[in-house]
């Protein structure tokens, strides 16, 4: 089967998994092309309440697949950077389950999720230093928002991995799993995920990407949608909550 991505949606989730075995997931041009318009699919599907994005077998992601990418270096980078973009603005929540190489393009996709779990054995690296790429503005700022400036010049000066631990320790995953848990743990969470508010999840991402300018715009959306009076209602009632506002499709 040609390198792809494959999709799915179970009770809620949609999974994305990145399909290029033979070169350890790493992303063709047609992928990354191929992402922001799945990416809109996906977010306008009332269906789905939350992300997972992930790669066949051991291995996430281990950046571009050089091969598709030999015209100029600005384009291949514009395609990842568009792809990138796509994910972070995804308006519901993303996790990335990572096995193995997370590198490069992968890295920088995994960076573009919410949150990040990791299974034991995972390695992470930035490595546009071993190619003489200028690593994008919005990627490195992405980076630094997570990890701090010295790790993020650490991974971009050297493109060295560090593993799954020091990720953790760092703020580049969320949490690591022993091998063989990452499956369920990503299956527990994600359940929890979906179970909760849309409205708060939506809020909350906008504010923590920087968009403080929006409590207005949310006040008036929790005063309409119900789901404060339902959620205080549940927790008196000590039942679940049936909150009923979810994010407004487009078009």
């Amino acid at each position: 089967m040609e390198p792809q991505l494959q999709h799915r949606v179970t009770d809620s989730v949609a999974t994305v998994v990145i399909r290029h075995p033979e070169k350890r997931n790493a992303m063709t041009a047609a992928m990354w092309r191929s992402l922001p318009a799945l990416l809109e699919e996906l977010a306008g599907d009332p269906a789905v309440r939350a992300l997972v994005l992930t790669g066949e077998g051991g291995t996430f992601c281990a950046g571009a697949d050089i091969s598709t990418l030999r015209g100029s270096p600005a384009q291949a980078q514009g395609l990842a950077v568009r792809a990138e973009e796509a994910l972070a603005a995804f308006p519901k929540p993303t996790l990335a389950a990572i096995r193995g190489h997370c590198v490069g393009g992968g890295a920088q996709l995994a960076a573009a999720c919410d949150l990040r779990f990791a299974e034991e054995g995972a390695l992470f690296g930035v490595t546009p230093a071993k190619l003489g790429i200028v690593y994008p503005a919005s990627s490195t700022r992405r980076l630094m928002s997570l990890v701090g400036p010295a790790t993020a010049k650490y991974l971009l000066f050297s493109g060295e991995l560090i593993d799954a631990r020091r990720a953790l320790r760092t703020g580049l995953a969320d949490e690591v799993l022993p091998e063989g848990g990452l499956g369920k743990r990503v299956a527990e969470f994600t359940h929890i995920l979906v179970s909760r508010s849309q409205l708060t999840q939506a809020a909350a991402k906008e504010f923590a990407d920087g968009r403080t300018d929006r409590d207005a715009h949310w006040a008036g959306q929790a005063r309409a949608s119900g789901d404060t009076a339902e959620g205080v209602a549940a927790f008196l009632e000590r039942r679940q909550p049936r909150f009923g506002w979810s994010v407004p499709t487009s078009g």
